[in-house]
């Protein structure tokens, strides 16, 4: 019986398979209101057998967003826009879910087929990025306006209203992204956090912000359904944030309500030397699964129907995200099912196509 394939349950939701839909930035939205283009893109993959649909990273604040074109989930009007996918993908028996985020000093950039670099301050849709300290991801970025108090407030607040809208607009998953050199992984590393307050300095405080964002959402989430987190692991870099830190992390969050971790690593700085292979990633969820005692997902360059299945067969994770293989094929889920041998349905509408 395949592992891959059977279901997880996770307080009152159950996810009907173990193979979810990685949040995947589509630089296709207008003043962060998703559009066709995000339906088609979606559901396509809900229709394709995926057990979760997870949207990309999803900005709790106009500032907070990675390019001008990502989107957002800071006003009822956002929340309003996503409704229709929500209920389409939980109409293919699939689980929509969003990713919250804040893009801290890698915020303001271009989309990639613009050159995905920071935007000039001259440029009309730039704005002033912030972050821990005021150090920016490359060299000749823009400088980021190192964070007050009252901004901390701020985006722990954004990120509970975020999570109380994505409520409204039918999620029934809310990630909390603190991974790929955004601003919750800003703070945790002390390679781009140089505060010397309560939120740097010391492992604790450098975590602090993460747990207090992460509290604030499982409070605002209703209480019957998962808060995830995504971590980078490692910055893959000597002296920064590494697994042993991202083991203690995930205990915290544990302790709080986070139900599960999704693993990936590096982001943080862009010379990082980072060892690409299939499964690269997969050790990190495995180690935090077994030494936090919490549920992971494994990521990062999962392409064929075995090695996922023994992926979660083995124990080294709960379930896999993919993402650039299902911008291959929107269909992996299916076409992985029948190579393994599991009977899965396709949509009646492609009967004629598939019997």
């Amino acid at each position: 019986m395949s592992q891959l394939f059977s279901p997880i349950k996770i307080r009152d939701l159950t996810i009907k398979n173990r193979v979810w839909v990685s949040p995947m930035c589509q630089y296709s939205a207008r003043d962060g209101i998703p559009n066709d283009w995000h339906m088609v893109h979606l559901g396509s993959r809900a229709v394709g057998g995926a057990g979760m649909v997870v949207v990309e990273a999803t900005a709790v604040s106009p500032e907070g967003r990675i390019s001008p074109d990502d989107c957002g989930l800071w006003s009822d009007a956002h929340a309003a826009a996503f409704k229709p996918m929500t209920t389409f993908i939980r109409d293919q028996g699939a689980v929509p879910a969003v990713q919250l985020a804040h893009a801290g000093r890698k915020a303001s950039v271009a989309a990639p087929w613009q050159g995905g670099r920071a935007l000039p301050v001259t440029d009309q849709r730039a704005w002033q990025t912030l972050a821990p300290s005021a150090i920016p991801f490359h060299a000749e970025d823009p400088i980021p306006r190192e964070m007050t108090r009252g901004d901390i407030d701020e985006v722990i607040k954004h990120f509970a209203a975020a999570a109380r809208r994505a409520a409204t607009a039918g999620f029934d998953v809310v990630e909390i992204h603190a991974a790929h050199g955004y601003l919750l992984h800003q703070f945790l590393s002390p390679l781009s956090n140089k505060r010397a307050d309560d939120y740097g300095g010391t492992p604790d405080n450098r975590m602090r912000l993460a747990l207090e964002v992460s509290r604030a959402v499982r409070e605002a989430w209703p209480a019957t359904l998962p808060v995830f987190v995504r971590l980078s692991a490692t910055d893959w870099v000597d002296g920064g944030w590494d697994a042993a830190q991202s083991v203690t992390l995930a205990r915290h969050l544990k302790e709080i309500g986070v139900d599960l971790i999704d693993c990936s690593t590096g982001g943080l700085v862009p010379d990082a030397k980072i060892p690409v292979a299939p499964s690269f990633q997969v050790p990190f969820a495995e180690k935090i699964r077994a030494e936090a005692g919490i549920a992971t997902a494994a990521v990062g360059l999962i392409t064929e129907a075995q090695q996922a299945e023994d992926i979660v067969a083995q124990g080294q994770a709960d379930a896999v995200f993919l993402a650039r293989a299902l911008l291959r094929d929107p269909y992996w889920p299916l076409h992985a099912a029948k190579t393994l041998g599991v009977d899965a349905e396709w949509p009646p509408q492609y009967h004629r196509a598939v019997r």
